[in-house]
């Protein structure tokens, strides 16, 4: 038998990338819809997170949320910031470590925020910093270093509830007793379509992030 036209081939291998195309276009679409305008967000929300653990320790460390050129502070970088100033102004830890690098040249996320807490009447002895990690588990070896050289072991350790069960985890590889004192970001009990879509967006980023440092045997 002679081959088949090519013409028949191409046409085929066309139609199913159309196909393609198309399956993906509406489970992009139910997925939206299902992410949108059911609960579905607000579930895996709840499962990512732990709950907190509030006791005293010595130490409370605040991780790094981001900052801007010039100096100001990331929405979530400040709402993590004064819940460890809250922590340590009711009594719960005699020091207070906020970590952030800079972005370039600009000032460090942990000096603004260390500027910030005195600002407000935080003690200056009470307040430490660390600027160089970027990545979660920079932090922990990072900030374990800083804290250890104070005999520091017991910490409550202050970031946004999806991030919480990683970072706990890579504190504790670092020989820390970690408590965790998630901060409430975004509440995971929203019921409007875009604050679903935003739990859910960080919800897949911290997923992400966790295969990441699975597959690179950090956790």
């Amino acid at each position: 038998m002679g081959d088949p036209p090519m013409e028949g081939i191409e046409g085929g291998k066309g139609t199913g990338r159309a196909r393609g195309y198309r399956l993906l276009g509406w489970a992009g679409v139910l997925l939206f819809l299902t992410t949108a305008f059911t609960p579905m967000p607000n579930l895996v929300s709840r499962w990512l997170a732990i709950p907190s653990r509030l006791e005293p320790a010595e130490a409370i460390v605040v991780l790094g949320a981001g900052v801007e050129p010039d100096g100001i502070l990331s929405d979530s970088s400040i709402r993590r910031a004064l819940d460890g100033m809250v922590l340590h102004r009711k009594g719960l830890a005699p020091l207070l470590l906020f970590s952030g690098p800079g972005p370039g040249a600009g000032a460090a996320e942990a000096e603004v925020r260390a500027a910030l807490a005195r600002t407000l009447g935080i003690s200056p002895e009470a307040i430490l910093t660390e600027s160089e990690a970027r990545t979660t588990r920079e932090e922990a070896i990072k900030s374990g270093a800083v804290l250890r050289e104070r005999g520091i072991r017991r910490i409550l350790l202050v970031t946004d509830p999806h991030h919480m069960t990683r970072a706990q985890r890579l504190f504790e590889q670092a020989g820390f007793e970690v408590l965790a004192a998630p901060t409430d970001e975004i509440s995971s009990g929203v019921s409007n379509p875009e604050g679903r879509l935003r739990l859910m967006r960080r919800a897949l980023q911290e997923l992400l992030a966790r295969l990441y440092y699975r597959v690179g045997g950090y956790l």
